[in-house]
This record gives C-alpha cells, structure tokens and sequence, in this order.
C-alpha cells in the first residue's frame, strides 16, 4: 500500500530556491483534515480553516449569486491572507 505522502507535488519553489513558498504545507494540512488531526493541520498550514469556508462559500456564490456573501467572500480572502503571510514569517524565523 502507497502512503499519500509519496504521492504529494513537491514544492517547485523549495526544489528551485531551497525556501518555503506560502502556499507549503497546504497538502499536508488537508491530508491531516481527512485523517481527523486538526491540530496537527493548523501547526502545518494554519490558513486551512479559512480556506475551507472560503472556497465554500464561493462555491455556493458561484451556484445561488446571494449579494451577502461577497462581503463573507471578502473577510474570508483577508483573513487568509493574513494569516497566510503571518504563518509564513512565523516559519521563516523559527
């Protein structure tokens, strides 16, 4: 039996450049999500649970068009960003 692990795309920016890009761990964390160790995703990826409700709630704008959602669809996309851009400073200098 393949562990999934094996099966993952390396990181193209870490092959290339020897550093984590922001988007490292991403695949790691939704793999820990489908296992059931949340804890482990968040210490991996922490954006993840601000990911997930965000391409859900595109994926129900994209079908239904409600007008609130934009602005759901907007807090969700800074909040990940941020959180993107802080957990990657946090790695870089730990």
């Amino acid at each position: 039996m393949l562990k999934i692990q094996s099966q993952m795309l390396p990181c193209l920016n870490k092959q290339l450049f020897g550093f984590d890009c922001l988007g490292c761990g991403i695949q790691r964390a939704i793999h820990y999500i489908f296992q059931g160790d949340f804890i482990a995703a968040f210490k991996i990826y922490p954006a993840i649970y601000t990911l997930i409700p965000l391409f859900i709630v595109i994926g129900i704008n994209f079908f239904l068009k409600f007008r609130s959602l934009n602005k759901i669809i907007n807090y969700l996309a800074v909040a990940s960003i941020l959180i993107i851009i802080l957990s990657f400073i946090v790695k870089k200098f730990n």
